[in-house]
């Protein structure tokens, strides 16, 4: 009897344990971690956030002041990026002149992305992917969906 009883306290501490790690946000079947979930509360108090699972990583898409936010997470909870939708006419002129010398089509949306560093890319979504392009508006790379 002794055992047995030790047996069920130790599986129920032990699914505790495991439960106490991870959060099911409703909605989804993606658990997020505590840590993320303390990191994003910490930054937005008030805050509720769509969660998706993207390379492992955990991205939290939300509306703030009527804009559309996205932050990418690890799963330790370290901010590593935050993605502000911006207008198009937004991104530097640079842009549009490498957009229309390169062919690339009609700007459908752009985004304004904050490293954790501190560095600007803006992301201009075209027929090909989304072309990224640095602070000054310099072309860097085109990442396929």
């Amino acid at each position: 009897m002794k055992i047995t009883t030790l047996i069920v306290l130790l599986a129920t501490g032990f699914g505790s344990m495991v439960f106490a790690q991870e959060k099911k946000k409703k909605g989804g079947n993606i658990k997020i971690p505590i840590a993320v979930e303390k990191a994003f509360q910490k930054r937005h108090p008030n805050g509720k956030a769509k969660w998706e699972k993207e390379a492992g990583k955990y991205e939290a898409g939300f509306k703030q002041n009527g804009i559309q936010v996205s932050e990418l997470y690890t799963p330790a909870g370290v901010l590593e990026e935050s993605e502000t939708e911006i207008a198009v006419d937004k991104l530097p002129a640079a842009v549009s002149k490498y957009v229309a010398q390169h062919q690339l089509g009609t700007v459908k949306e752009a985004a304004k992305i904050t490293k954790a560093d501190g560095s600007i890319v803006y992301e201009a979504e075209v027929k090909a992917g989304n072309a990224l392009f640095d602070s000054k508006g310099n072309f860097i790379k085109i990442q396929k969906d």
